[in-house]
């Protein structure tokens, strides 16, 4: 899986087919972070997101798994003409299945429509161990894909996943081939879902998960 081929356009291709859905989406609970000091993101791609997290946050450090190294770049070219200081942020050009997280280090973890490029097995494997580096009081943000459950808005979202996930694997090599509900593998890792917000007629989530006491 690698989003190189597609780095130089995609802020384009996500602004013109979704309007801004998806940047509202990663963007939903940010206000609600404040007291976090150490995040993990994973999946960042062009840094739209990681941008506002630092721009209203200016104490926060986080560290950043992203594949693709065009992505990379253009992440530190988005956060240099905001001016913010890429000091504030650790980067890790990797695969997140090959990186192995540092335990109960980060208060917060965001995963922005990027668990849905993995297969339930990866997933098996990839969310428990992100869950580990954890501390007991960390909140995760996701941001990702759904399937309604019923009416025109399901078939709808149906006919949508089906063309996504045909053109990222064609153009992207991407392992999954359908979408997989990560909240049971959340809620078997010790979080709880604490808030939850739609758009798109209900094909986008944005999630705030909270850990609790085992």
């Amino acid at each position: 899986m690698n989003f190189d081929r597609l780095a130089a356009f995609y802020p384009w291709l996500e602004t013109v087919c979704d309007g801004g859905v998806m940047q509202r989406c990663r963007t939903a609970f940010l206000p609600r972070t404040g007291q976090c000091q150490r995040a993990l993101i994973l999946g960042e791609g062009p840094g739209k997101f990681l941008t506002a997290l630092l721009r209203q946050q200016p104490e926060l450090h986080v560290t950043c798994v992203e594949l693709s190294a065009v992505m990379i770049e253009q992440t530190r070219q988005r956060l240099r003409q905001a001016g913010l200081a890429a000091s504030r942020v650790t980067f890790h050009q990797m695969d997140a299945l090959d990186w192995t997280p540092p335990a109960e280090k980060f208060d917060m973890v965001a995963t922005h429509f990027f668990l849905d490029c993995f297969r339930p097995d990866q997933l098996e494997l990839l969310v428990p161990r992100l869950a580990a580096s954890t501390t007991p009081d960390a909140c995760w943000l996701l941001a990702d894909f759904r399937v309604p459950e019923r009416g025109w808005t399901r078939w709808r979202a149906r006919v949508l996943l089906a063309l996504l996930y045909a053109f990222f694997k064609t153009t992207t090599a991407l392992s999954a081939s359908r979408l997989t509900p990560p909240e049971p593998l959340l809620a078997r890792a010790g979080f709880r879902l604490v808030d939850r917000r739609l758009a798109s007629f209900g094909f986008a989530h944005s999630d705030l998960w909270q850990r609790t006491a085992s």
